[in-house]
């Protein structure tokens, strides 16, 4: 797998990292990036020093990635920014993964949900020509390597809300989902700053 570089950005639903490739945005976690091993053996080593995230600074294509991918995170996050306008690194998805995940990313809209089983639908079919089963959507939206920019907070079950595997789960997604208009404000919602 190629290095890639991390940035990192507090938001109201906690911090993000964000991990790029020359070829685009490849990961987004919540809370820090990955520390790989000669980073934490050179901290044992030298505690105290700068942090790096693997991607140093510069004008490389992953750097400039890097900071697009910030920025328009951080517009969304303002409520200035409806769509995303990045490459995406496809490379650590299966197959399968990338189908899905292309399909939300290209057919769910800012404010817009939709649910396991109609995603299924949309994705047509797989190489057997059938859809993938809804547990299976909803695995692949556990597995998202990149939150937010595909966005998965986006997919609910028939019945309701839903899971969510990023930062504090369902909260994240609730915050999501109202911040983009899908779902009402409750009294105390705070566009700001999510309860963590």
């Amino acid at each position: 797998m190629t290095e890639l570089g991390w940035a990192a950005l507090r938001t109201p639903v906690g911090r993000l990292s964000v991990g790029c490739s020359e070829a685009g945005l490849s990961q987004i976690r919540f809370g820090g990036p990955p520390v790989p091993a000669w980073a934490q053996h050179a901290a044992g080593a030298a505690r105290g020093g700068a942090e790096d995230h693997g991607g140093g600074k510069g004008h490389s294509a992953a750097a400039e990635q890097r900071d697009a991918a910030v920025a328009q995170l951080a517009e969304y996050f303002t409520g200035t920014r409806r769509g995303f306008d990045l490459f995406i690194d496809w490379s650590v998805t299966s197959s399968l993964q990338q189908q899905v995940l292309r399909t939300l990313f290209d057919s769910v809209g800012y404010g817009e949900t939709v649910s396991y089983g109609a995603l299924a639908r949309r994705v047509g079919h797989d190489s057997f020509g059938a859809s993938p089963p809804a547990r299976a959507v909803g695995q692949i939206m556990g597995s998202n390597p990149i939150p937010v920019v595909v966005p998965c907070h986006r997919v609910v079950a028939a019945d309701g809300l839903g899971g969510y595997s990023g930062g504090t789960g369902t909260e994240v997604k609730r915050w999501l989902l109202t911040l983009e208009g899908a779902l009402p404000p409750t009294l105390d919602w705070d566009a700001a700053c999510l309860k963590v």
